[in-house]
């Protein structure tokens, strides 16, 4: 018995370029909109983030129903970044992965600027900053053993650092590319053992939790930033 090689329809070959399609013009829509958000702010219009990209509302809408969807899902995207890059410094030895991971999330933050105000506050990505917020806690721990780190810095201390840079890098914008890097070492050098103790106490997790929810203004514009 023989077997007939399959055939493959038009149709289906139609459909597997119809699908390369709208996967090259989502990835063109992020790309543009990563651009127009990151030199307009998030006020800019989509029509903006269409022309950019080079197709029509109609293909924006069909991939992005709202503005809000295209911005969520920049920040979705930021956050596979940020837990990935968070877990490969797991495994670097001698307590090295905090100072890498901050640095690192300064080099991704100063990258895609238009959504830093959401970053937080996005509740599609709860898990992925729970699981960040867990890496943070051990890299913490290993950093301290590792005697990098002093024993009272607190991991309320790190995600206010990581607010730290993101308002440098938002008011240093067209000013200097290189402050935040300069600013975080100064911080990473007030951290490390032998340092004066510190004169205030450490801020509670659940105050930090309530700034989050009320760091992003009606606008969408950092709250660093002054008009």
């Amino acid at each position: 018995m023989s077997i007939r090689p399959a055939v493959r329809s038009d149709s289906v070959v139609e459909g597997r370029a119809l699908r390369r399609d709208a996967a090259e013009n989502r990835k063109r829509l992020l790309a543009a909109a990563e651009q127009v958000f990151s030199e307009g702010g998030l006020d800019v219009g989509v029509e903006e983030v269409a022309r950019v990209a080079g197709v029509g509302m109609g293909t924006l809408y069909r991939r992005f129903p709202t503005k809000e969807a295209l911005i969520s899902e920049l920040v979705r995207e930021m956050f596979v970044d940020l837990v990935e890059m968070a877990t490969a410094t797991l495994q670097v030895p001698e307590g090295e992965g905090l100072e890498q991971l901050l640095y690192g999330t300064g080099v991704l933050q100063a990258s895609h600027r238009g959504c830093l105000s959401r970053l937080w506050n996005d509740d599609q990505t709860t898990a992925m900053k729970n699981e960040y917020r867990r890496i943070i806690a051990e890299l913490l721990v290993l950093a301290k053993d590792a005697g990098r780190i002093r024993r009272d810095v607190t991991h309320t201390d790190i995600d206010l650092t990581f607010w730290a840079i993101r308002g440098v890098i938002e008011t240093t914008r067209g000013v200097s590319d290189t402050a935040w890097r300069r600013h975080l070492a100064v911080v990473i050098a007030g951290m490390r053992p032998g340092a004066e103790k510190f004169a205030e106490p450490p801020v509670d997790e659940h105050d930090v939790a309530r700034a989050k929810s009320r760091s992003v203004p009606s606008t969408g514009r950092s709250p660093f930033v002054e008009s």
